[in-house]
């Protein structure tokens, strides 16, 4: 079918021809009032304009509510091109270095985020002089060594590099069984020793559940990472690497709940296990992908946990910046509310204002649900995504508590990150039963004002638990739910807590949906019962030609490793299939059948 559509601009505004790309504004991060921008015009590559527009910007400023432009208009009656090679929906870390990748290959990618500043989860806000991570500090994958450092490979691949921080102490577990506290420390030797101690008669035990996570991270470690979806690429590696290959086929459909109890037998270092996996996963080890489990239990000590000097949300901005400097684009204020398909093929988006652009391949970082439930709406899902939905819902969103807060109420040796279970061990996974905790000041201060620290603490919440209510009874509720949470804190570990605040903002699982476009603000996916591994999730292609996922919804799952792989996965699925990278057609075929078959054994 040859459809006549307009070029990919503004219908209603067609004097809008630019893009705006985030430039470095000063050493630190910029706050949203004083974000820079430059235009970059919208050229068509494959056919060269008669006459140069002119693009005047009378004032562009991150702060207004609408940005004033004059130009001229583009011929409305000309045909639709794919001027991209790639569109990518959302700017999250699985988006973004899906989009470098691709940008460093010589495509064409245009990025659309709906928000004023890059990042989704892993962005960043500033207030009162506080600078607040979004989501998590704990930063996996940022180390000098190994291919499992997909975030320094990232940002190196576009010409960045980031100052970073080492944290010694991944995390410091405070749990039920007499007040058990482990804490993770950097050297796993150390770790060893601390958890032995703790729980000697299993020694053994101990050694053989971490050993099987270290032969799978080893194996991992050892392997070019790109698209498991991409034969001569997989076939390639496993001549190179025969074992390595085996071995993670081996542990493919394994859990990490059941590999422990092959080594375990204590109850309460069984629930351990468990508290480690629910900071992965969510969920408990009976329920976490072994593959996920080893390789965030031994990244930890492998390149440890390395937090960037001015907060998480620079490392989106540094990705950004990159992306522009390798000849693509960025659009922020840009809403995506539908995918646009021609005979069943993903050609397009439209845009909430209308504005329409296309490409050769349209890659979501939006959940799989927002994806093929909202933004695909009224096209019928397909078989893969429905098996999927039968495997897997949504993981629970979270309710974030950002304070600040006096230096003095925490003591000098206070670790960066906590998590903390009081009572019973069987409240792991309730809403609100757990709290992580991080302290990013304690690494770099340079976060808040002199004499003053963040807490950024969340705890598992349902988005059930604050739809319909009125805007008063909305946040006293939050108030409310709060000060419970900071209470007990308050008296598990930072005694006067509530009288040190100084700042303090609360959102719930509706903020996360609202700011970040996530369906009931979750997280991505959590297993219906007990998976079989990673079998049941999906990969980067889509049953949609032309239509790629990317991001926690996708294997391998959630974790910052997990998308940044998810990214340089789809990355080169999408290179081949545009003809950059290699492919052959007949193994496509024949590699897909199969992935798409092991699924279905999920």
């Amino acid at each position: 079918m040859n459809l006549c559509f307009q070029n990919p601009v503004e219908r209603a505004h067609p004097s809008s021809l630019f893009f705006f790309s985030p430039l470095k504004t000063s050493n630190k991060l910029g706050s949203s009032s004083n974000l820079g921008f430059h235009v970059r015009f919208f050229e068509n590559r494959k056919k060269k304009m008669k006459k140069s527009p002119m693009v005047m910007v009378k004032s562009v400023s991150s702060s207004s509510s609408s940005i004033a432009v004059e130009g001229t208009k583009r011929d409305e009656t000309s045909t639709r091109e794919s001027v991209y090679d790639a569109i990518v929906i959302g700017s999250g870390i699985g988006g973004l270095v899906a989009a470098t990748q691709l940008a460093v290959k010589e495509a064409k990618v245009l990025v659309l985020e709906k928000y004023l500043i890059p990042g989704g989860s892993s962005g960043y806000y500033e207030r009162d002089g506080y600078t607040f991570d979004v989501g998590s500090s704990v930063m996996f994958g940022f180390s000098d060594k190994g291919n499992l450092n997909l975030i320094t490979q990232a940002l190196k691949a576009v010409g960045r590099k980031m100052e970073v921080i080492p944290d010694p102490t991944t995390v410091h577990f405070h749990l039920p069984n007499d007040d058990l506290s482990v804490r993770i420390h950097r050297e796993y030797d150390d770790f060893i020793t601390e958890l032995t101690s703790k729980f000697p008669h299993e020694k053994e035990g101990i050694l053989g559940f971490y050993g099987d996570c270290w032969k799978i991270f080893n194996s991992l470690n050892s392997l070019e990472l790109k698209s498991l979806e991409e034969p001569i690429y997989l076939f390639g590696q496993f001549f190179q690497k025969p074992l390595e290959c085996l071995t993670l086929a081996s542990y493919l459909p394994q859990n990490a709940g059941a590999i422990a109890r092959k080594y375990i037998k204590d109850p309460q270092l069984l629930s351990f296990i468990d508290a480690e996996c629910f900071i992965v996963s969510t969920v408990n080890a009976l329920q976490t992908p072994m593959i996920n489990a080893s390789m965030v239990l031994c990244d930890r000590h492998y390149g440890g946990i390395n937090y960037p000097v001015g907060g998480v949300g620079g490392i989106a901005k540094s990705l950004a910046e990159g992306l522009v400097d390798h000849g693509s684009d960025i659009l922020y204020k840009a809403n995506v509310k539908s995918i646009i398909l021609d005979d069943g093929k993903a050609v397009g988006v439209r845009l909430a204002d209308g504005r329409e652009f296309f490409a050769k391949t349209i890659i979501s970082n939006a959940t799989r649900w927002d994806t093929f439930g909202k933004l695909l709406k009224g096209e019928k899902l397909p078989k893969e995504e429905e098996n999927f939905q039968k495997v897997y819902v949504k993981a629970p969103s979270f309710l974030s508590i950002h304070m600040g807060v006096k230096a003095e109420v925490l003591p000098p040796d206070t670790d960066c990150h906590h998590f903390v279970l009081e009572d019973n061990w069987k409240n792991l996974e309730e809403p609100y039963g757990s709290i992580f905790l991080s302290i990013p000041t304690i690494l770099d201060p340079s976060l808040a004002p002199d004499g003053r620290h963040i807490l950024h603490i969340f705890t598992t919440s349902s988005i059930e638990d604050w739809e319909g209510l009125p805007p008063k009874e909305y946040e006293a509720k939050k108030e409310e739910v709060a000060a419970e949470i900071i209470q007990r804190l308050e008296k598990k570990l930072f005694p006067g807590l509530s009288s040190s605040i100084t700042f303090k903002e609360v959102g719930t699982p509706r903020t996360h949906r609202r700011y970040l476009a996530r369906d009931k603000g979750t997280y991505g996916p959590m297993p219906r019962g007990t998976p079989k591994g990673l079998l049941g999730m999906p990969f980067n292609t889509t049953a949609i030609d032309g239509l790629y996922c990317v991001g926690d919804s996708c294997f391998p799952g959630q974790g910052v490793i997990a998308v940044a792989f998810s990214g340089v996965m789809c990355a080169h699925r999408v290179a081949a299939d545009i003809g950059i990278e290699k492919k052959s057609r007949v193994l496509d075929v024949g590699l897909l059948g199969i992935l798409g078959w092991l699924r279905t054994l999920a």
